[in-house]
Protein backbone atom coordinates (compact mmCIF):
# COMPACT_ATOMS: atom_id res chain seq x y z
CA UNK A 1 0.00 0.00 0.00
CA UNK A 2 1.61 3.56 -0.98
CA UNK A 3 2.03 5.75 1.92
CA UNK A 4 0.09 9.10 2.14
CA UNK A 5 1.77 11.79 0.44
CA UNK A 6 2.52 14.85 2.96
CA UNK A 7 -0.07 17.51 2.15
CA UNK A 8 2.77 19.89 1.69
CA UNK A 9 4.10 18.11 -1.28
CA UNK A 10 0.66 17.37 -2.80
CA UNK A 11 0.22 21.25 -2.22
CA UNK A 12 3.83 21.75 -4.35
CA UNK A 13 3.03 19.56 -7.06
CA UNK A 14 -0.10 21.67 -7.69
CA UNK A 15 2.16 24.46 -7.62
CA UNK A 16 3.89 23.41 -10.30
CA UNK A 17 1.40 22.28 -12.82
CA UNK A 18 -0.20 25.72 -12.92
CA UNK A 19 1.44 26.42 -16.23
CA UNK A 20 3.01 29.62 -15.48
CA UNK A 21 5.60 29.42 -18.88
CA UNK A 22 6.75 32.25 -20.72
CA UNK A 23 5.94 33.30 -23.65
CA UNK A 24 2.33 32.71 -22.31
CA UNK A 25 1.93 32.29 -18.49
CA UNK A 26 -1.10 31.09 -16.84
CA UNK A 27 -1.20 33.26 -14.16
CA UNK A 28 -5.16 33.10 -13.64
CA UNK A 29 -4.92 29.85 -12.45
CA UNK A 30 -1.90 30.03 -10.54
CA UNK A 31 -3.46 33.21 -8.29
CA UNK A 32 -7.02 30.81 -8.01
CA UNK A 33 -4.18 28.10 -6.47
CA UNK A 34 -2.55 30.62 -4.28
CA UNK A 35 -5.70 32.81 -2.90
CA UNK A 36 -6.80 28.87 -1.66
CA UNK A 37 -3.30 28.67 0.13
CA UNK A 38 -3.68 32.22 1.35
CA UNK A 39 -7.17 31.47 2.88
CA UNK A 40 -5.35 27.64 4.29
CA UNK A 41 -2.81 29.80 5.89
CA UNK A 42 -5.17 32.13 7.76
CA UNK A 43 -3.66 34.97 6.14
CA UNK A 44 -5.40 38.29 4.59
CA UNK A 45 -4.78 38.04 1.07
CA UNK A 46 -5.15 40.70 -1.65
CA UNK A 47 -4.54 41.00 -5.84
CA UNK A 48 -2.88 44.20 -7.44
CA UNK A 49 -2.95 44.24 -11.48
CA UNK A 50 -1.19 47.34 -12.90
CA UNK A 51 -0.70 44.94 -15.96
CA UNK A 52 -3.65 43.59 -17.29
CA UNK A 53 -2.60 39.74 -16.88
CA UNK A 54 0.24 40.10 -14.14
CA UNK A 55 -1.01 39.88 -10.66
CA UNK A 56 0.52 40.26 -8.07
CA UNK A 57 -0.36 38.24 -5.16
CA UNK A 58 0.15 39.54 -1.55
CA UNK A 59 -0.19 37.52 1.95
CA UNK A 60 -0.40 38.94 5.19
CA UNK A 61 -0.63 37.64 8.40
CA UNK A 62 -0.92 40.69 10.87
CA UNK A 63 1.67 41.20 14.04
CA UNK A 64 1.08 41.85 17.50
CA UNK A 65 3.05 45.10 16.97
CA UNK A 66 2.11 46.58 13.37
CA UNK A 67 3.78 48.97 14.03
CA UNK A 68 7.52 47.54 13.84
CA UNK A 69 8.90 47.12 10.30
CA UNK A 70 7.47 44.13 8.92
CA UNK A 71 8.86 40.84 7.16
CA UNK A 72 8.64 40.01 3.06
CA UNK A 73 9.20 36.65 2.11
CA UNK A 74 9.20 37.19 -1.76
CA UNK A 75 8.83 34.34 -4.60
CA UNK A 76 7.86 35.01 -8.19
CA UNK A 77 5.31 32.95 -9.82
CA UNK A 78 6.79 32.94 -13.61
CA UNK A 79 9.01 30.10 -14.79
CA UNK A 80 11.48 30.03 -17.98
CA UNK A 81 10.61 28.08 -21.47
CA UNK A 82 11.13 24.43 -21.41
CA UNK A 83 12.56 21.76 -24.51
CA UNK A 84 10.45 19.17 -23.95
CA UNK A 85 11.73 17.04 -25.86
CA UNK A 86 14.68 16.85 -23.21
CA UNK A 87 12.76 15.93 -20.59
CA UNK A 88 12.74 12.40 -19.11
CA UNK A 89 8.65 13.46 -18.28
CA UNK A 90 6.25 16.17 -18.60
CA UNK A 91 7.66 19.31 -17.31
CA UNK A 92 4.09 20.54 -16.08
CA UNK A 93 3.04 17.33 -14.88
CA UNK A 94 5.03 17.01 -11.27
CA UNK A 95 5.43 13.49 -11.78
CA UNK A 96 6.94 11.71 -8.69
CA UNK A 97 8.69 8.85 -9.11
CA UNK A 98 9.82 5.90 -6.54
CA UNK A 99 12.55 7.90 -4.70
CA UNK A 100 9.99 10.70 -4.41
CA UNK A 101 12.14 12.67 -6.78
CA UNK A 102 9.47 15.79 -8.12
CA UNK A 103 10.03 16.56 -11.71
CA UNK A 104 8.67 19.92 -13.12
CA UNK A 105 9.80 23.50 -14.09
CA UNK A 106 9.93 25.46 -11.80
CA UNK A 107 10.56 22.56 -8.96
CA UNK A 108 13.67 24.79 -7.76
CA UNK A 109 13.52 28.16 -9.49
CA UNK A 110 11.30 29.23 -7.71
CA UNK A 111 8.22 27.11 -6.53
CA UNK A 112 9.47 25.10 -3.93
CA UNK A 113 10.77 28.63 -2.19
CA UNK A 114 7.16 29.65 -2.34
CA UNK A 115 5.51 26.99 -0.95
CA UNK A 116 8.26 26.43 2.10
CA UNK A 117 7.48 29.90 2.69
CA UNK A 118 3.92 28.52 2.80
CA UNK A 119 4.05 25.32 4.61
CA UNK A 120 6.33 26.68 7.52
CA UNK A 121 4.12 29.13 8.44
CA UNK A 122 0.84 26.64 8.35
CA UNK A 123 3.70 24.68 10.80
CA UNK A 124 4.37 26.93 13.11
CA UNK A 125 0.83 28.74 13.44
CA UNK A 126 -0.43 24.84 14.08
CA UNK A 127 2.30 24.52 16.76
CA UNK A 128 1.24 27.47 18.24
CA UNK A 129 3.77 29.66 17.44
CA UNK A 130 2.02 31.77 15.28
CA UNK A 131 1.60 34.87 17.23
CA UNK A 132 4.07 36.60 15.33
CA UNK A 133 5.59 40.32 16.72
CA UNK A 134 5.98 41.41 13.40
CA UNK A 135 4.10 41.56 10.15
CA UNK A 136 4.72 39.01 7.70
CA UNK A 137 3.71 39.58 3.99
CA UNK A 138 4.66 36.96 1.33
CA UNK A 139 4.92 38.38 -1.83
CA UNK A 140 4.32 36.05 -5.29
CA UNK A 141 5.10 38.51 -8.50
CA UNK A 142 5.02 37.73 -12.00
CA UNK A 143 7.24 38.48 -15.25
CA UNK A 144 10.85 37.77 -12.84
CA UNK A 145 11.80 35.81 -15.58
CA UNK A 146 11.71 38.35 -18.22
CA UNK A 147 12.67 41.58 -16.27
CA UNK A 148 9.91 41.58 -13.81
CA UNK A 149 8.62 45.08 -15.10
CA UNK A 150 4.99 44.06 -15.03
CA UNK A 151 6.04 42.69 -11.60
CA UNK A 152 8.42 43.83 -8.85
CA UNK A 153 9.28 46.94 -10.76
CA UNK A 154 6.25 48.78 -10.28
CA UNK A 155 4.82 47.20 -7.26
CA UNK A 156 7.91 48.09 -4.95
CA UNK A 157 7.69 51.99 -6.23
CA UNK A 158 3.80 51.85 -5.98
CA UNK A 159 2.15 53.15 -2.14
CA UNK A 160 0.67 49.68 -1.71
CA UNK A 161 4.14 48.49 -1.00
CA UNK A 162 5.33 51.35 1.24
CA UNK A 163 1.91 50.49 3.39
CA UNK A 164 3.31 46.86 4.01
CA UNK A 165 6.26 48.54 6.14
CA UNK A 166 8.76 46.35 4.90
CA UNK A 167 12.37 46.28 6.75
CA UNK A 168 13.70 42.73 5.87
CA UNK A 169 13.05 40.99 2.83
CA UNK A 170 14.35 37.25 1.85
CA UNK A 171 13.98 35.77 -1.73
CA UNK A 172 15.68 33.52 -3.67
CA UNK A 173 18.94 31.47 -3.47
CA UNK A 174 20.25 28.36 -5.44
CA UNK A 175 19.87 25.11 -5.16
CA UNK A 176 21.98 22.77 -3.15
CA UNK A 177 22.26 18.94 -3.47
CA UNK A 178 23.40 18.58 -0.21
CA UNK A 179 21.98 19.15 2.93
CA UNK A 180 23.30 22.35 3.52
CA UNK A 181 21.37 25.61 2.95
CA UNK A 182 23.46 28.38 1.58
CA UNK A 183 22.29 31.57 2.52
CA UNK A 184 23.00 34.68 0.18
CA UNK A 185 23.65 38.34 1.10
CA UNK A 186 24.13 39.64 -2.37
CA UNK A 187 23.21 39.47 -6.09
CA UNK A 188 24.64 39.74 -9.05
CA UNK A 189 23.15 42.68 -11.45
CA UNK A 190 21.80 40.94 -15.04
CA UNK A 191 22.75 42.94 -18.12
CA UNK A 192 21.27 42.35 -21.31
CA UNK A 193 23.76 42.93 -24.51
CA UNK A 194 22.42 43.76 -27.90
CA UNK A 195 25.64 44.25 -30.48
CA UNK A 196 24.95 44.96 -33.72
CA UNK A 197 27.48 44.69 -36.15
CA UNK A 198 26.42 46.72 -39.46
CA UNK A 199 28.59 45.65 -42.90
CA UNK A 200 28.99 45.77 -46.57
CA UNK A 201 25.73 43.39 -47.96
CA UNK A 202 26.12 41.64 -51.21
CA UNK A 203 25.74 38.72 -53.03
CA UNK A 204 27.20 35.73 -51.25
CA UNK A 205 29.35 34.37 -54.61
CA UNK A 206 32.11 37.36 -53.92
CA UNK A 207 34.56 38.48 -51.11
CA UNK A 208 33.23 41.29 -50.37
CA UNK A 209 35.14 43.46 -47.74
CA UNK A 210 34.35 44.59 -44.38
CA UNK A 211 30.88 42.35 -43.47
CA UNK A 212 28.99 42.10 -41.06
CA UNK A 213 30.42 38.58 -40.27
CA UNK A 214 33.57 38.90 -39.72
CA UNK A 215 32.71 41.97 -37.54
CA UNK A 216 30.19 39.75 -35.41
CA UNK A 217 33.43 36.97 -35.19
CA UNK A 218 36.06 39.59 -33.76
CA UNK A 219 33.21 40.56 -31.20
CA UNK A 220 32.14 37.15 -30.57
CA UNK A 221 35.86 36.41 -29.98
CA UNK A 222 36.42 39.21 -27.71
CA UNK A 223 33.28 38.93 -25.34
CA UNK A 224 33.64 34.54 -24.89
CA UNK A 225 37.36 35.09 -24.52
CA UNK A 226 36.50 37.34 -21.23
CA UNK A 227 34.11 34.25 -20.37
CA UNK A 228 37.08 32.34 -20.39
CA UNK A 229 39.20 34.31 -18.49
CA UNK A 230 36.26 34.59 -15.68
CA UNK A 231 35.51 31.00 -15.72
CA UNK A 232 39.40 29.93 -15.38
CA UNK A 233 39.77 32.53 -12.59
CA UNK A 234 37.00 30.77 -10.63
CA UNK A 235 38.48 27.14 -11.08
CA UNK A 236 41.90 28.55 -10.16
CA UNK A 237 40.83 30.30 -7.04
CA UNK A 238 39.27 27.67 -4.39
CA UNK A 239 37.95 31.22 -2.28
CA UNK A 240 35.96 31.59 -5.10
CA UNK A 241 32.46 30.93 -5.35
CA UNK A 242 30.70 31.52 -8.60
CA UNK A 243 28.78 34.98 -7.12
CA UNK A 244 32.70 36.46 -7.11
CA UNK A 245 32.72 35.60 -10.87
CA UNK A 246 31.20 37.50 -13.87
CA UNK A 247 29.38 35.25 -16.07
CA UNK A 248 28.61 36.18 -19.72
CA UNK A 249 27.13 33.64 -22.11
CA UNK A 250 25.96 34.45 -25.79
CA UNK A 251 22.20 33.43 -25.89
CA UNK A 252 20.84 35.37 -29.40
CA UNK A 253 21.66 35.64 -32.80
CA UNK A 254 19.74 37.68 -35.44
CA UNK A 255 20.15 38.79 -38.80
CA UNK A 256 20.49 37.74 -42.29
CA UNK A 257 17.80 37.12 -45.37
CA UNK A 258 18.79 34.38 -47.33
CA UNK A 259 21.78 31.63 -47.97
CA UNK A 260 23.08 33.63 -50.58
CA UNK A 261 22.81 36.96 -49.56
CA UNK A 262 25.42 38.86 -47.02
CA UNK A 263 23.54 40.39 -44.38
CA UNK A 264 23.69 44.52 -43.87
CA UNK A 265 23.73 43.37 -40.62
CA UNK A 266 23.93 41.15 -37.39
CA UNK A 267 23.65 41.47 -33.84
CA UNK A 268 24.47 38.99 -31.14
CA UNK A 269 22.86 39.06 -27.75
CA UNK A 270 24.83 38.19 -24.32
CA UNK A 271 23.45 37.61 -20.64
CA UNK A 272 25.74 38.87 -18.09
CA UNK A 273 25.29 38.77 -14.61
CA UNK A 274 27.87 41.35 -12.60
CA UNK A 275 28.60 40.77 -9.02
CA UNK A 276 28.16 43.79 -6.89
CA UNK A 277 31.32 44.02 -6.14
CA UNK A 278 32.59 44.89 -9.90
CA UNK A 279 33.24 48.66 -10.55
CA UNK A 280 29.94 48.50 -13.37
CA UNK A 281 31.18 51.83 -15.10
CA UNK A 282 34.76 50.43 -15.57
CA UNK A 283 33.34 47.17 -17.37
CA UNK A 284 30.75 48.49 -19.28
CA UNK A 285 33.45 51.00 -20.83
CA UNK A 286 35.61 47.45 -21.24
CA UNK A 287 32.71 45.75 -23.23
CA UNK A 288 32.15 49.28 -25.32
CA UNK A 289 35.68 49.66 -26.09
CA UNK A 290 35.97 46.16 -27.82
CA UNK A 291 33.22 47.26 -30.29
CA UNK A 292 34.80 50.37 -31.28
CA UNK A 293 38.36 47.96 -31.39
CA UNK A 294 36.28 45.77 -34.31
CA UNK A 295 35.03 48.71 -36.47
CA UNK A 296 33.93 52.12 -34.99
CA UNK A 297 30.58 51.19 -37.15
CA UNK A 298 29.67 48.48 -34.22
CA UNK A 299 27.34 49.54 -31.51
CA UNK A 300 26.32 48.38 -27.92
CA UNK A 301 23.11 48.49 -26.46
CA UNK A 302 21.63 47.60 -23.16
CA UNK A 303 18.86 46.37 -22.78
CA UNK A 304 18.40 45.43 -18.84
CA UNK A 305 21.15 46.79 -17.04
CA UNK A 306 20.62 46.93 -13.25
CA UNK A 307 23.63 48.32 -11.06
CA UNK A 308 22.96 47.66 -7.68
CA UNK A 309 26.06 47.62 -5.39
CA UNK A 310 24.61 46.82 -2.02
CA UNK A 311 25.49 43.59 -0.01
CA UNK A 312 22.87 42.78 2.93
CA UNK A 313 25.48 43.39 6.25
CA UNK A 314 26.66 39.12 7.34
CA UNK A 315 28.66 40.65 9.96
CA UNK A 316 27.62 39.51 13.95
CA UNK A 317 26.89 42.47 15.91
CA UNK A 318 26.31 44.90 13.13
CA UNK A 319 22.94 44.25 12.07
CA UNK A 320 19.73 43.19 13.99
CA UNK A 321 18.42 41.41 11.39
CA UNK A 322 21.34 39.69 10.52
CA UNK A 323 21.91 38.81 13.98
CA UNK A 324 18.28 37.61 14.44
CA UNK A 325 18.46 35.03 11.43
CA UNK A 326 21.55 33.82 12.42
CA UNK A 327 20.49 33.30 15.72
CA UNK A 328 17.21 31.41 14.93
CA UNK A 329 19.45 29.25 12.62
CA UNK A 330 22.04 28.50 15.25
CA UNK A 331 19.61 27.62 17.52
CA UNK A 332 18.14 25.04 15.18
Amino acid sequence: MAAKEDPAVTNFREYIRCKTVHPDPDYRTCTEFLKRQGKELGAEVKVYEKFPGNPVVIFTLPGTDPSLPAILLNSHTDVVPVYPEHWKYDPFSAHKDEKGDIYGRGTQDMKCVGMQYVEALKRLKKNGNGNFLRTIHLSFVPDEEVSGIRGMCWFIKSEDFKALNVGFAMDEGYANPGEECFVFYGDRCPWHIWVCCPGQPGHGSQFLPNTAGEKLRRVIDRFLAFRDAEEQRLKDDPTLSLGHTTTLNLTMLKGGVQFNVVPAELSVGFDVRVPPTQDFEELEERFRGWCQEVDESVTLEMGEQTKIPQTTCVEDGKSSWWDAFAGACKKE
